[in-house]
């Protein structure tokens, strides 16, 4: 039988090259493509090569090349018809079955294609016409340019009943190819006409893997719900499988290896405006298995970009989720965090693509934003939280199929629960905020679930002091700009947050802390100002706080400042000094030394 094209694309789509071939040969990542000894020759030195992204391998030393199924033929020595309905059922997929049924189904997808295009030509050519002057200036609006208008093909729904059916209609096309392609809707009650699914709306074509447009995407712009509507579920429309702008970000996800997923269509086109062309979207519902392995298909760790807010926030956790069960070596997801009420469109057009680099910069692993939404912030000091928390992590990480993986993660967030580190001083009387530092301690073993080390970085802890006597007595900023001025931060956050207060400060601005609190967080830095705040030691120094004495504050400062200027001429500021480690009972011992010291009256 003649299998259709797109039920083979389908297999490919499934059936990853590389993974298939690893079965049989040893393969080495060399760049973008994979390296190994050749399985249809002898030979000592590897000159087989395997190309995932543009799915053949190829062997310099006897010519074997091909595809997917070329491989399974050559390796097994199967038939075409064999080799296809032996991936098919790795794949998942019935093979389908060669009737005249069959046959027409599949001169009717194709059909259905060249009828989504012509009505996504009709819908380009309404926007640039009287009737479409709404839409274009909406998009001006939001600066989208004429580039990108043609470039996403962006189109208008005219508000009316039959335009776009009389439009198909005048092209041949009848009713019954219109309904299944999703364009008109064929009401139940008898005698009543088909009409336009979409009406009164900017369009956002949506194309297959191949670039053919497959369905719509429409975004009202008046008052009316929903606020966007896609195409319903056709022979060639499945949303779970499709992402919006996936063939046209294709390449440049290829060439800078890596890959933006963002929330929404403007999102995508506002990125590719600002530079960065390898920006997808899911079709308005939360990133789907399917889809994931799109991704991976183009780069191993795809980074999720969602929308600033609690919506955002859900569906992050619930990409990390469907995720899980499908990691395997080399494949993974990183998670940047917006702003509060951020979104990729609003911070590209307010701050520039800059601001989206450093936001990419930042993203951080699965492995990291699992623990972030287990802890909450919350503190793990006690034996009872650290449990709890483990038990969580444990629960997650069960998830993973694939062992290595998984014991990958739980040896991460062991490590993080029950650090076994070097112990011992790095700068004498200064180490851990100076005079009466508790001792340090041997690590408990991390398998032992009830070992409570608490972790102090001298470093961390004194230039986190900095910044927070900045922030809670920025009158105080003229007296130690040279100080702050002239010695870094070893962290890259910590320091960020240090020049953006040298910044502010600098400037004619309010002495009032919640001010400069507010302005730091509108330069992006909301999740900073948390942290800082949130730290033990920050926020129940008395030395520090809003209401403190000059005195106090000078004396906090000065200690914390010659901390970081030692380290900086020991060369310690790389990141590689020693965390200092306490048992939970010497640590809350110097807590209370520390705050009684902290609260003495002043002479």
């Amino acid at each position: 039988m003649a299998f259709s094209p797109e039920f083979l694309d389908e297999i490919r789509a499934r059936i990853g090259l590389a993974d298939l071939i690893r079965g049989r040969v040893r393969l080495t990542a060399k760049g973008r493509e994979f390296q190994g000894l050749c399985p249809f020759h002898n030979e000592k030195t590897p000159s087989f090569t395997v190309n995932e992204q543009k799915g053949f391998y190829h062997c310099f030393g006897c010519g074997a090349h091909g595809g997917v199924f070329d491989f399974v033929m050559q390796s097994e020595g199967l038939s075409f018809r064999d080799a296809v309905e032996k991936l098919a059922a790795d794949a998942g997929l019935q093979v389908p079955v060669d009737t005249p049924e069959e046959r027409d189904r599949a001169r009717r997808r194709q059909t259905l294609h060249d009828v989504m295009e012509v009505a996504a030509a009709y819908f380009e050519k309404t926007l640039r016409m009287p009737e479409g002057k709404t839409a274009s200036n909406y998009l001006r609006g939001r600066g989208v340019d004429d580039p990108a208008i043609a470039r996403f093909r962006l189109g208008y729904a005219p508000d009316s009943r039959s335009s776009l059916k009389a439009a198909l209609g005048r092209e041949g096309i009848g009713e019954e190819l219109m309904a299944e392609a999703g364009l008109v809707i064929s009401p139940d009650e008898p005698g009543r006409s088909s009409y336009d699914r979409f009406r009164g709306r900017l369009m956002f074509p949506i194309t297959d893997r191949k670039g053919r447009v497959v369905g719509f995407g429409g975004r009202i712009l008046g008052d009316g719900e929903p606020k966007y509507l896609n195409s319903p579920e056709t022979p060639v429309f499945q949303k779970g499988r499709l992402l919006y702008g996936l063939p046209l970000a294709a390449k440049a996800a290829r060439d800078q290896r890596a890959l933006l997923v963002v929330e929404g269509y403007m999102d995508v086109i506002a990125l590719a405006q600002g530079g960065f062309e390898n920006a997808v979207a899911p079709l308005g519902t939360a990133l789907t298995e399917d889809q994931i392995g799109e991704l991976w298909k183009l780069v191993d760790e795809p980074v999720l970009c969602f929308d600033g807010d609690a919506a955002g926030g859900r569906a992050a956790v619930r990409a990390a989720e469907r995720a899980l069960p499908l990691l395997r070596g080399g494949k993974g997801l990183r998670f940047a965090e917006l702003p509060s009420g951020d979104d990729p469109d609003t911070l590209i057009t307010r701050e520039g693509s800059d601001a989206i680099a450093r936001l990419l910069a930042g993203a951080a692993p699965l492995s990291a934003f699992l623990w972030r939404t287990e802890t909450r912030g919350r503190t793990t000091a006690t034996p009872e939280a650290r449990t709890a928390l483990w038990t969580r992590l444990k629960d997650r990480t069960q998830q993973i199929a694939d062992p290595d993986m998984r014991s990958q993660f739980r040896n991460a967030f062991r490590a993080t629960l029950w650090p076994k580190r070097e112990t011992g001083a790095r700068f004498g009387r200064n180490a851990g905020l100076g005079r009466n530092r508790p001792p340090a301690m041997a690590p408990a073993p991390a398998e032992s679930p009830h070992a409570t080390l608490t972790q102090v970085d001298p470093l961390s802890v004194a230039a986190k002091t900095l910044l927070a006597i900045l922030i809670n007595h920025p009158e105080f900023f003229n007296e130690v700009e040279d100080d702050i001025g002239t010695v870094g931060f070893g962290s890259a956050p910590l320091d960020g947050m240090r020049q953006e207060l040298i910044s502010i400060l600098s400037g004619a601005v309010s002495s009032d802390p919640d001010t400069i609190r507010s302005m730091l967080m509108e330069r992006g830095l909301s999740a900073g100002i948390k942290d800082l705040f949130g730290d033990d030691l920050i926020r129940t120094s008395q030395f520090i706080k809003v209401g403190a004495s000059r005195r106090q504050v000078k004396s906090a400062w000065d200690e914390c400042f010659r901390v970081l200027k030692d380290a900086a001429a020991k060369g310690e500021m790389d990141g590689s000094a020693p965390v200092q480690e306490y048992s939970e009972a010497e640590w809350e011992k110097w807590l209370a030394r520390k705050r009684m010291m902290l609260n003495q009256p002043e002479d």
